[in-house]
């Protein structure tokens, strides 16, 4: 078979591609140095001992997360400048051998200009008494598209929050705080940028208390700029061939350790099970209630879609769909039969589509191949059957197993199979009611994550149900996944496509009038299919209630103190909860959250949701 026959990037990619390079330069030694920046990465002579001089003991490591803080489970580390990642690859190495019982660290970096796998491999290979430490990383080193991007390290307690992109944008977007700091971007003189005083503002608004900071430069601005923000400053012997360096502490003392919070998660769809995932992974104690088990709405499907919403005109919201799609594909890839097949193409279904496609694929949001536009002889080549439509090649989109996702990332909570009726504030957190009346738990913080189901619980929300049904069949050789207003997806036995769409719908039941529109939706794209499916050994059917808001954008966050929603997530469930439901976490758990701050207003569930929803996003 050869080749699909793709329609050519727009250069505006490129562009921006080629706007984000470091223009590296290697020196004879191997060493890189930034041709942007006229700067070097790290010393020449003995990098390694230079960072774990100036960063690692400069900020006090490893005896602030294992002697005053011993307790707390999670220390945090915010650095400005990621660079070839050698500063957070010696801080895992100290981590790795030092780390407290069931201490968690997770690591913020900023990085403007970042370097490809290739290159930090290069230069990381200088020290190969790191080689193991650096081969983690190096594993799950993202793509260097702007946002921020989640790198998880399970093996040793870590996580790394990457934000590619400018300084102020990124310490703005992050919520913080920091137990302590690297400041390591280019020399001041060289990129002023990332020293200004508005940067060092925004440090320290992002510094908990006592927290503390090392750099490499002695500037009057900078130390006058810590000063000024509450830092106590004091000038240090320096390493090698650098007289000196800066030491920082910021005002007050570091929080006392608290008992793990208790969360009661509502709903044990793919929410409810991103929530409690998310949540078990930083420590607390989870209790799922659902009353029919996982996956008994909307993400008990034999096999579901991860597409993100393809959005030409609002860059925040494709920005948000382009992260989430990210996070979700590395957390669905590390369950075992999970990914049922990679790569989905979404058919053009209006003249207008070719236009927003053209646009989507050369959005700088997408690593490069991620998104590509298909002529229509490219599309028939990978259904397997003729079609006048062109497309857009989701490369990083998936059909998964629901069945491998839910079950796993509830393993840990604990259980209670019954029907909330109702949700009661305490002076000291919630207490969850059967709908008898009869007191099921009390918890600290309640996460209500019950797709439609939570209209019930917190009317205020402004749900709207969206009921449909899908068909499979089984023993049919199944396409690549497609979707095209329809869809198509292989379960790994045989074939799913649907669905039937009817708003207002709170109670459906199967049909077979529904089945009759769905192979007639199939039909339209893809008959010779929909002939072999009518013929086909029955798999089933199944209707479910998904919840939708009227932006289309799902609902996450703090609705009432120490209760908190993840909800609305309406088609795009499997593709936004991975990622939400680390947010979520973050917000009761009072951690720094994955997701940029604009994207979690977006979100929030106190947004004004009464706009009509957008007709340019499929």
């Amino acid at each position: 078979m050869t080749a699909p026959t793709d329609i050519a990037p727009e250069p505006a990619a490129e562009r921006a591609e080629d706007d984000a390079s470091p223009q590296l330069v290697w020196a004879d030694d191997g060493s890189p140095r930034s041709g942007r920046f006229g700067d070097v990465y790290f010393s020449k002579d003995d990098g390694l001992a230079e960072t774990r001089a100036v960063f690692l003991q400069g900020c006090g490591l490893p005896e602030a997360w294992s002697g005053a803080r011993a307790g707390r489970s999670a220390f945090t580390v915010a650095e400005l400048g990621f660079g070839t990642g050698l500063n957070i690859v010696a801080l895992l190495d100290l981590w790795r051998r030092t780390r407290p019982e069931d201490g968690r660290l997770k690591v913020f970096s900023i990085e403007g200009f970042p370097l490809t796998r290739e290159e930090a491999a290069r230069a990381l290979a200088a020290w190969p008494e790191l080689a193991e430490t650096a081969a983690g990383v190096l594993e799950v080193w993202p793509a260097g598209t702007p946002g921020f991007h989640r790198l998880d390290l399970p093996q040793w307690g870590a996580t790394i929050d990457l934000a590619v992109g400018d300084a102020r944008w990124a310490l703005e977007q992050w919520s913080g705080p920091a137990d302590a700091w690297f400041l390591d971007g280019f020399s001041p003189a060289l990129n002023p940028g990332m020293w200004s005083p508005e940067i060092l503002a925004l440090v320290a608004a992002r510094s908990a208390p006592g927290a503390r900071l090392a750099t490499f430069t002695v500037a009057g601005a900078v130390r006058r700029g810590l000063a000024e923000h509450g830092f106590a400053v004091e000038k240090k012997p320096g390493h090698g061939r650098k007289r000196e360096r800066l030491e920082a502490r910021m005002a007050g003392d570091a929080a006392a350790a608290g008992r793990p919070r208790h969360v009661a998660v509502i709903g044990a769809g793919i929410a409810g099970a991103a929530a409690a995932r998310a949540l078990l992974a930083e420590g607390a104690r989870v209790t799922v209630v659902e009353a029919e088990g996982s996956g008994a709405g909307a993400s008990g499907f034999p096999a579901s879609l991860v597409t993100p919403r393809l959005d030409a005109g609002d860059a925040l919201i494709a920005g948000f769909h382009a992260q989430a799609l990210e996070r979700a594909g590395a957390l669905y890839r590390a369950l075992p039969d999970a990914v049922v097949a990679e790569g989905v193409l979404q058919l053009e279904q209006a003249p207008r589509d070719a236009t927003r496609f053209d646009k989507i694929a050369a959005q700088p949001l997408w690593p490069e191949g991620a998104m590509r536009r298909l002529a229509p002889a490219a599309c028939s080549e990978r259904l397997g059957e003729p079609t006048t439509r062109g497309g857009l090649m989701m490369a990083q989109a998936l059909a998964v197993r629901s069945s491998a996702v839910l079950e796993p990332w509830l393993k840990g909570a604990e259980r209670i199979a019954a029907r909330v009726g109702r949700l009661e504030p305490t002076a000291r957190g919630w207490r969850v009611l059967a709908e008898d009346g009869a007191l099921l738990i009390e918890v600290d913080a309640v996460a209500l994550a019950a797709g439609w189901g939570s209209a019930a619980l917190a009317p205020e929300l402004s749900l709207s149900p969206v009921a449909g049904q899908a068909d499979w069949v089984e023993g049919v050789a199944a396409p690549p996944p497609a979707a095209w207003g329809g869809y198509v997806a292989p379960t790994g036995q045989g074939l799913l496509y649907g669905a039937t769409h009817d708003r207002g719908m709170e109670t459906p039941q199967p049909s077979d009038a529904a089945t009759a529109r769905n192979r007639a939706t199939l039909a339209a794209v893809l008959p010779r299919l929909a002939e072999t499916a009518e013929t086909a050994p029955r798999g089933g059917r199944r209707t479910a209630v998904r919840a939708t808001t009227p932006d289309r954008l799902p609902l996450c966050g703090e609705r009432r103190p120490g209760m908190f929603v993840l909800t609305g997530l309406g088609s795009r469930g499997f593709c936004v909860a991975p990622l939400l439901g680390e947010h979520l976490a973050a917000l009761i758990l009072g951690r720094a959250s994955p997701l940029p701050a604009e994207a979690a207003r977006r979100l929030a569930p106190g947004r004004q949701t009464a706009q009509p929803a957008p007709a340019a996003d499929v």
